[in-house]
């Protein structure tokens, strides 16, 4: 019996040997409610496989220790081979501070009610924040998988620390991402986090996806992208400085060449004065009519085959001929009521009017102060528009730009990516920046306007006889309103290119029309004055136009009946407004006609003038100019309802500056068929004028971004600064379009300085 303690000693001690010896088994589960310390649970790197139902949860806890200063992040990725939608393996992972959670399979809608199911899902954790502690701080990640599977689903856990979590800067980083594995990208410093998401579909981001079925399917699309990021340092401050004062130099060198040309203007007249080329004083204080120039007008400059005698009835005469003196300049008391209450009046217009043979004198018989009052109101009216459309756009940017700023959503606006560069709470300030040259230049223009009107004033206090019988009569409220249109063009441009959108493209494009449809009026009020669009009426016409281009917008891209409509009213506009300028407004329709002799009178005049006249029409230069004017409308019309094209804002600009173009062309042509000349100083601008607009085409025709497609189609166009590494080829275009817009300003303000020494009574009218 003395070896029954060493058996018995034996027998105990079995048990631990053989556990002892045995291989270690797998790591397991916390079952729920398991006393044991979580920080001993599960390791990182290691798959664990496990079935959950409705009656078993299953609990993992990961630690691991986070150095002061150092950012650690961890992923998790969850697989499950079951497909039963209605009972999904349910994961959730909490954190210190932070609770995250999905079901596997994952499902994504998409277009046309179509799902997408993913069997392998994975996130990364927010990562722990890094603290000030001088000792190691113990993270600790408890992930939860539950499932309310009757039968069990089973699933395969793991988890990973990421090892380049980080990104360098200037260092390429490739990975892969998908619908279901989202990435999540670290930058030191200031600790901003780049994610990337995979769209199930194509579609979302402006690609075709096309359905055979109706009914609603669930697809398993396994689809993954390799991607490259790399995080550039944003261009230093020193190049903000050199940017800003780039632009300012470039315009304000406009300002020291116009003090230079009037400088030497200056010089000029001085001089003259002293030799007394300009004619000799009658003692009025009127000059005698002994200008060189004035007295030995050529033959050739009589517009038409027949002459007239100075007894015209269009001969405007001046006080020094004997005809009333002069009044007072100033037009606070003067109403247009004044001269067109006489009761002979419109049969006077018919009369001169339908001349055959129209001099200036004909239609600038109206007092000049009346005619003067009349297009101030362009200016004052154009003031009025710009502060009532300015301060509701500025007030929408600035709330677009803020949503932007908080929500960091980068589809809202659809900024040229590549070359935005922020200052303050403005994302692109370089394309607002570029504006600034269509401010300076406006302002520029309205002083050279101001200039000119003050000297004309004063010839006219004078009683200069040159400044009230010679020359184009001189009305600048056009030409201010013009300036304030270009200033307007460059302040509503920036406040568009804050957050360039579908929603706010009208902005700039509503100025633009009306610097085009001004330009078009004073070019047609230079030589017929008394007949020109009130101001009304023309903003009212501006008004309409900007309408129709919102509507354009909205349902010119698929509607067939929009285009319809819209070519009819162009093509009908086109007849009306070709028909008044062929009869000087002087072709009426009574409106209270109840028969058919409204058509009637049409049907004889078209007759007349087309039929009996179709070897030589009565007004043959006008009738050239409409002819090519219609086919030119009626081209863009049929354009229009044939291709449809997308960017309406676009196709209606166009139609504005071809019809201004064309009507140029054939006012520079018509003056040199006169016999007129081409001063230095116009001559220049025109040259200038067409240089600088090709230029500005070239780079508005690049598409750096486009609000007509999606955010991601817009990013596609994006491409790099070309200038200074600040300026973008769309900054270029704001440059040089409001160089060439300033030229176009100086070429209808000095088109015709060289009739300053001719008679109206010469000049012809076309």
């Amino acid at each position: 019996m003395r070896g029954c303690p060493r058996l018995a000693l034996l027998c105990a001690l079995l048990p631990w040997l053989l556990r002892a010896a045995a291989p270690p088994r797998p790591a397991q589960p916390l079952a729920r409610g398991d006393p044991r310390d979580p920080a001993r649970g599960a390791d990182f790197d290691r798959v664990y496989s496990g079935v959950v139902s409705l009656s078993t949860e299953n609990i993992y806890s990961f630690n691991y220790t986070s150095q002061p200063g150092q950012v650690n992040a961890v992923r998790v990725y969850v697989n499950s081979s079951s497909e039963n939608l209605d009972y999904p393996v349910l994961v959730v992972v909490r954190q210190q501070k932070a609770v995250l959670s999905w079901q596997v399979p994952l499902l994504f809608q998409g277009l046309y009610q179509r799902s997408y199911n993913y069997q392998e899902v994975s996130r990364t954790l927010c990562p722990s924040e890094a603290t000030n502690e001088t000792g190691p701080l113990e993270q600790l990640i408890f992930v939860d998988v539950a499932s309310m599977a009757p039968l069990g689903a089973q699933y395969k856990l793991l988890v990973t620390k990421i090892q380049h979590f980080q990104l360098q800067t200037n260092v390429a980083f490739h990975f892969t991402a998908s619908p279901s594995q989202p990435q999540k990208k670290d930058f030191p410093g200031e600790q901003f986090f780049v994610v990337f998401v995979i769209k199930p579909e194509d579609y979302a981001c402006g690609g075709s996806f096309f359905i055979q079925e109706k009914e609603n399917q669930t697809w398993n699309l396994q689809r993954a992208k390799n991607l490259k990021v790399t995080i550039v340092p944003s261009i230093k401050e020193t190049i903000y400085v050199k940017s800003i004062l780039l632009s300012f130099l470039i315009f304000f060198s406009f300002y020291l060449g116009c003090l230079l040309i009037a400088f030497v203007h200056y010089i000029r007249f001085q001089r003259k004065s002293i030799d007394g080329s300009f004619g000799s004083s009658d003692g009025s204080g009127n000059m005698a009519v002994s200008h060189p120039i004035a007295a030995s007008t050529p033959e050739g400059s009589n517009y038409g085959a027949i002459e007239e005698s100075s007894s015209s009835p269009g001969r405007q005469m001046s006080s020094s001929d004997g005809g009333q003196p002069c009044q007072s300049d100033t037009d606070s008391s003067v109403e247009e009521s004044d001269f067109d209450t006489m009761p002979d009046i419109e049969s006077d217009k018919n009369i001169i009017r339908t001349k055959m043979f129209l001099y200036l004198s004909d239609l600038s018989r109206k007092d000049r102060r009346i005619v003067s009052k009349k297009y101030k109101i362009y200016f004052w009216n154009i003031i009025t528009i710009a502060v009532f459309y300015a301060l509701p756009v500025i007030q929408l940017v600035i709330t677009y730009q803020t949503v932007v700023n908080v929500t960091g959503n980068q589809d809202i606006c659809y900024y040229n990516f590549l070359c935005a560069h922020p200052l303050g709470v403005l994302s692109a300030f370089n394309n607002i920046l570029s504006n600034l040259g269509h401010v300076l230049l406006g302002f520029l223009f309205l002083l050279i306007v101001l200039r000119r009107d003050i000297l004309h004033r004063r010839a006219l206090e004078a009683k200069d006889i040159f400044a009230m019988d010679y020359g184009i009569p001189k009305h600048f409220g056009v030409f201010y309103a013009m300036g304030i249109a270009l200033m307007m063009e460059g302040v509503l441009s920036a406040c568009y290119h804050v957050c360039p959108n579908y929603s706010n493209f009208q902005f700039d494009t509503s100025f633009m029309y009306m610097i085009a449809g001004l330009c078009m009026l004073k070019l047609y009020q230079t030589r017929h004055p008394d007949i020109n669009a009130s101001a009304y009426a023309a903003y009212a016409s501006f008004a309409v136009v900007i309408t129709l281009t919102v509507l354009g917008v909205v349902f010119g891209k698929n509607d067939l009946w929009f285009w319809i409509i819209f070519s009819a009213i162009h093509i009908l506009a086109s007849l009306a407004l070709s028909t008044q300028i062929y009869y000087m407004g002087r072709f009426k329709i009574d409106v209270s006609d109840t028969d058919l002799g409204i058509f009637r009178r049409a049907a004889m005049v078209f007759y007349t003038d087309f039929v009996q006249q179709c070897s030589r029409p009565l007004y043959m230069d006008r009738m050239v100019l409409l002819i090519v004017g219609n086919l030119v409308n009626w081209s863009f019309a049929l354009f229009g309802l044939i291709y449809r094209p997308r960017d309406f804002a676009s196709y209606m600009l166009g139609i504005f500056i071809c019809n201004l173009l064309l009507y140029l062309a054939f006012y520079i042509i018509m003056k040199l068929r006169s016999s007129e000349k081409l001063l230095p100083i116009p001559l220049f601008c025109i040259v200038a004028t067409a240089v600088v607009w090709a230029s500005a085409l070239y780079f508005f025709f690049q598409n750096l971004s486009s609000w007509e497609g999606t955010p991601a189609e817009s990013r596609e166009k994006n491409r790099e600064c070309i200038l200074l590494d600040f300026f973008d080829d769309h900054d270029i275009w704001h440059f040089l379009s409001a160089t060439a817009l300033f030229f176009s300003f100086l070429v209808l303000l000095t088109l015709d300085d060289d009739l300053d020494v001719v008679r109206r009574d010469q000049i012809p009218v076309f």
